[in-house]
């Protein structure tokens, strides 16, 4: 489904070309958050957004879905974390090796698919692979889905941070990567 979603985008860029117009992708749905920095010297309004964002250590990451809410929050805290729009691979990757989700208040590791089967019984979702979906899609079960996992614990990526206190655009961490948060998450993974 993916795949064909792709091969359509291609097909209306080339058939726009040829026209002499334009395509415009439509925008992503979800982003990634990683916080990069720490507790110290962060204003109580920044840190209330953290803890929203369900951010509470350095590394902690979690999806997020995009309207105009988050993405003011997400500017709000922007010097604190670093976030982009990860693709089917790199969300596959993290929910297999790092997903770990909540069942009454416990942290239990994915193994099976049992425990998605015992939770979403009622919304027809009975694999591992259909919570990933409705990650990726934004589907209508996404909030449920979100909570359902606990917040990514991620390793400090390899070859490390380059600078925190610079954004990403200026050659540092924080900030927006858009598509490149792909390559930030299998180095950390």
């Amino acid at each position: 489904m993916v795949v064909a979603t792709l091969k359509q985008i291609v097909k209306y860029k080339r058939t726009a070309r040829e026209q002499g117009t334009f395509f415009v992708e439509a925008e992503p749905k979800i982003a990634f958050v990683v916080r990069i920095r720490g507790i110290r010297g962060v204003s109580p309004k920044v840190r209330k957004i953290l803890q929203l964002l369900r951010l509470y250590q350095v590394h902690n990451g979690t999806f997020v879905k995009l309207n105009g809410a988050t993405k003011e929050m997400l500017r709000i805290v922007e010097p604190y974390i670093t976030f982009g729009y990860p693709s089917l691979a790199a969300i596959r990757s993290l929910v297999y090796k790092r997903g770990f989700v909540r069942v009454n208040g416990q942290r239990i590791p994915l193994v099976d698919n049992e425990l998605v089967r015992q939770h979403f019984q009622c919304e027809g979702l009975v694999c591992v692979e259909d919570l990933i979906h409705q990650i990726y899609t934004c589907g209508e079960h996404f909030k449920k889905v979100n909570k359902f996992f606990w917040t990514f614990h991620l390793a400090s990526p390899k070859g490390g941070f380059t600078y925190k206190l610079a954004h990403f655009v200026d050659g540092g961490d924080y900030g927006n990567r858009e598509e490149k948060m792909t390559k930030l998450i299998h180095r950390m993974v």
